[in-house]
């Protein structure tokens, strides 16, 4: 039986869709896993309802998730709640600061779905160093694993 893997992100200077191409990469290495990669502004109810397991990518603007990646959380929220309890999720950002808000902002919402955080966010400050790329890679092969084998 395949399971399903959604990737969303939100990326305006290409620093969050460089972390984003790194984790589909990932994921693409893990067979019996469909993937459906987007921009969050094109994700949408049936999206989240269709995966077995959710990746969230986003910049930090003002101490903040995108207001691409919000746009998708408010979109969803209410009509997902008691249909998504304890999907498993994982969070990366790019960011100039300490990407603290932008986490903390997610789980925070998260956790109303409810979801279930599987590994730890990957926070990149700055330039995407290849340090950063292997642990966006390392994430999108490792949460496709788990749903694929029935972990999460």
């Amino acid at each position: 039986m395949s399971r399903n893997l959604l990737i969303i992100y939100h990326s305006q200077t290409g620093n969050t869709e460089k972390m984003a191409n790194a984790v589909l990469k990932g994921a693409q290495e893990v067979d019996d896993v469909a993937l459906r990669f987007l921009r969050a502004f094109d994700a949408d109810l049936d999206d989240l309802l269709w995966s077995d397991g959710i990746i969230i990518g986003t910049p930090e603007n003002f101490g903040y998730m995108s207001g691409a990646v919000k746009d998708f959380l408010d979109r969803t929220y209410y009509p997902a709640q008691e249909k998504v309890t304890g999907k498993p999720y994982a969070i990366f950002v790019s960011c100039g600061n300490d990407g603290s808000g932008a986490v903390f902002n997610i789980q925070r919402i998260a956790k109303g779905y409810p979801l279930s955080q599987v590994m730890e966010p990957i926070v990149c400050k700055g330039d995407v160093t290849d340090v950063a790329l292997e642990k966006c890679h390392e994430m999108g092969m490792t949460l496709a694993a788990g749903i694929s084998v029935g972990i999460y």
